[in-house]
């Protein structure tokens, strides 16, 4: 087992999961609960899933594309995706 990238995962995982909208929502529904136990049980198997899904969707993308074409479309995806984040209209308050 390679423990530098087991760790470097758990990092950026995690910072990335902070305040999401699926942390967000286990607040919302432990809020007023009489088993948060079910709740952490739920989120953690459903992110876990999401997880699995994900590394088995890259596998299968990274054995059908050269690794450089893979990180060249999610560099454009991530660029594309800021650029619309700064240029899309202000919301009316």
């Amino acid at each position: 087992m390679d423990w530098k990238l087991l760790g470097i995962t758990f990092v950026v995982v995690f910072l990335a999961e902070l305040g999401d909208k699926s942390q967000l929502a286990a607040i919302t529904l432990s809020g007023n609960c009489q088993h948060p136990r079910a709740i952490f049980l739920g989120t953690s198997s459903a992110l876990i899933f999401a997880s699995l899904l994900g590394v088995l969707l890259g596998e299968g993308v990274g054995q059908l594309l050269p690794t450089q074409l893979m990180k060249a479309i999610a560099a454009i995806g991530f660029a594309l995706l800021g650029i619309s984040f700064l240029w899309s209209p202000a919301e009316a308050e």
